[in-house]
């Protein structure tokens, strides 16, 4: 499977197909009252009373959406960079605005339309944090009608919740898309093409909520009206020419998006990251068939993880832990399931010959 970036250039024309009404044949009940074999028993008022509450319950969960909706929306904001779309979600009243690197591109200036305003407002870049897909931007103006989002505990997302996506997918700005978390702890890898960031990504939320192009950095919301993550992938499959699969996206969880969103912030770059490495700069090698056989180190970082275990350029890393490395992909996705500080063996050949080490991983 493989997954894209949710980035749009340009809005486009949509076509609606009409809408069909459906008449009510009230009277067919009314002329037939009294009439039926259980009319007026008690398996006769339980039959109404299940029909009477099942409006009743699609109207409460009407109501609900609507209401979430109502309380997040304001906090979903476009970012348009250059000539590029995306999403943003407030993070606070000072108007920070978290999103995703690949939205921002190279950019450093902004412009960012609110859900109340057709007016654009100027904002800057903060920082970035390609490795996660994540920037914050911050606008120069904070306006009337403009709140922070409330993130939620990652760790409470269920496969099951239903969600709600909110962004400007095709340059629509202020769309909601509806579905459900569909799996947690996904490990995806973003593309480099068109501007990716070619980041290894852990513990996504999948779900099945609409996410198009312009949807990046947006917010995927909880019915508690809580961000529970940024969109930020969608699947392609290669079989239909790479075209998106749909009810298959990806969102960075929010306590990810708080620790990254928290430390750019407070110290206007990344500090912390969180993300386990082994110091190395690598490529793919194959073998004598053509087939992915490893990683080739091209150099390893001065006192880096790799080079206190003694690790060195040339090496072909082909494990780690228990897992088998064939490709970089491989490796930073095997890396991502990993914490800096965590011990590991890793696996390797060097002149032909099998070797393994101990290495005590970095942080990238």
């Amino acid at each position: 499977m493989d997954v894209s970036r949710t980035r749009v250039s340009r809005p486009r024309a949509l076509v609606a197909a009409p809408a069909c009404a459906l008449l009510l044949a009230t009277s067919c009940t009314a002329a037939g009252a009294g009439a039926g074999p259980e009319s007026g028993t008690g398996a006769g008022r339980e039959a109404a009373t299940t029909r009477a509450a099942a409006p009743a319950a699609a109207n409460d969960l009407q109501a609900e959406y609507q209401q979430v909706i109502k309380d997040v929306l304001p906090s979903v904001v476009q970012i348009q960079a250059g000539d590029a779309l995306g999403s943003g979600v407030v993070y606070d009243g000072r108007g920070h605005v978290v999103t995703n690197a690949h939205v921002v591109g190279d950019r450093t200036d902004f412009r960012v339309t609110t859900a109340h305003s057709e007016d654009p407002l100027s904002a800057r870049l903060v920082s970035t944090y390609p490795e996660q897909d994540l920037a914050v931007v911050k606008l120069d103006k904070v306006p009337e009608g403009v709140r922070a989002a409330g993130f939620g505990d990652s760790s409470k997302v269920e496969v099951g919740q239903i969600v709600l996506a909110m962004g400007s997918p095709l340059g629509l700005s202020s769309s909601v898309t509806q579905g459900i978390v569909s799996a947690t702890g996904r490990t995806v890898t973003e593309g480099r093409e068109d501007g990716g960031t070619g980041a290894t990504l852990a513990n996504m939320v999948q779900t099945s909520a609409a996410i198009n192009p312009g949807n990046s950095g947006g917010a995927l919301v909880n019915l508690d009206g809580q961000v529970i993550g940024i969109p930020t992938l969608a699947a392609t499959d290669p079989a239909l020419g790479d075209s998106a699969a749909p009810g298959i996206g990806f969102a960075i969880p929010a306590s990810t998006v708080k620790t990254i969103a928290g430390q750019i912030i407070r110290n206007g770059k990344v500090t912390d990251s969180g993300r386990a490495a082994l110091d190395i700069t690598g490529r793919t090698v194959v073998d004598d068939d053509y087939r992915a056989a490893g990683v080739a180190i091209v150099s390893v970082g001065d006192g880096g993880a790799a080079d206190r275990a003694g690790l060195r350029a040339g090496d072909v890393i082909t494990g780690l832990g228990d897992t088998d490395i064939t490709t970089i992909t491989s490796l930073s996705e095997a890396l991502a399931s990993m914490r800096p500080g965590e011990r590991t063996e890793v696996t390797y050949t060097r002149g032909g010959d099998r070797r393994t080490a101990e290495v005590t991983l970095g942080e990238q």
